[in-house]
């Protein structure tokens, strides 16, 4: 473990376990969560001699919570200087949720060389938030909503996103982890309201329509449809028109979380993808 300090003097944390010469991945965590949304996937791919890095977003996790920056451009930005920092060279970038943004983000603009593949899971893109361009989306009301009910009570808010649309733990029938709830309350309380408030917006409205048109490299794009938090049909499928080369894995009735719920499930096939 340790940092890598950015332009702005920001700290970024990050994980770097297995062997040096082994081939890297690097995990991007989802809103309001931490590197450690990513052990499961870490440990299953160091087990088959990956080198497994993940970072805490800026604001996020143990990384420093400045008052700026808390937008995709310099989420990118960030991670260029991980890269960078470690020489990082035909890594895969994996990305869940607003993680997915960021590695649409950081892909499309990567040095040559940087990176062989993509992985996008329960991603962002193209764009969340409704408008005429974007018919399907999610009206704007929703996510004031969520930057209303952090500012008020943040705490209670990361209680009831994990008990219920997250993971589906709201579903009937839907067998409830206790622990996954509490640790998604855990890693997103060590993080900064400032930042987690701002990023809703870089989450919601930022257009990753270019970004997709411009990765060159194959992108696996995974997504579960009963996705409460980013929905199946105004996400995956749109963003694989826009790839190049770009591979759509549906799970029919899972959730945003899947990464955590149903990992036996989903793990094996990036791992088929990142090896083929």
């Amino acid at each position: 473990m340790g940092t890598v300090t950015t332009d702005d003097g920001t700290a970024i944390f990050y994980k770097d376990w297995g062997p040096r010469d082994g081939r890297p991945i690097v995990f991007h965590h989802g809103w309001p969560l931490s590197a450690d949304d990513w052990d499961n996937q870490m440990l299953f791919f160091l087990s088959h001699g990956y080198r497994v890095i993940a970072h805490d977003r800026r604001g996020h996790g143990r990384s420093g919570q400045p008052a700026t920056g808390h937008e995709m451009d310099t989420y990118a930005a960030d991670v260029t200087a991980l890269t960078d920092a470690l020489d990082l060279r035909g890594a895969v970038h994996i990305g869940h949720s607003t993680g997915g943004g960021e590695v649409a983000r950081y892909v499309a603009r990567a040095k040559p060389g940087r990176v062989s593949k993509a992985v996008l899971v329960s991603a962002v893109p193209p764009i969340m938030v409704k408008s005429d361009a974007n018919p399907g989306g999610l009206p704007i009301e929703t996510f004031d909503g969520f930057r209303s009910a952090l500012a008020a009570n943040r705490a209670q808010f990361y209680i009831d996103v994990p008990s219920g649309p997250f993971y589906g733990f709201n579903r009937p029938g839907a067998n409830v982890l206790q622990g996954l709830i509490d640790n998604w309350w855990r890693q997103g309380m060590a993080g900064a309201a400032n930042a987690h408030y701002a990023c809703i917006k870089a989450f919601s409205e930022t257009d990753f329509t270019d970004d997709l048109r411009q990765i060159d490299v194959p992108v696996l794009v995974a997504h579960g449809t009963d996705d409460q938090i980013v929905p199946y049909e105004d996400a995956a499928p749109l963003s694989v028109k826009l790839l190049r080369d770009g591979t759509l894995k549906s799970y029919d009735g899972l959730p945003h979380g899947m990464l955590s719920t149903h990992p036996d499930t989903v793990n094996p096939d990036i791992l088929a993808f990142v090896e083929s």
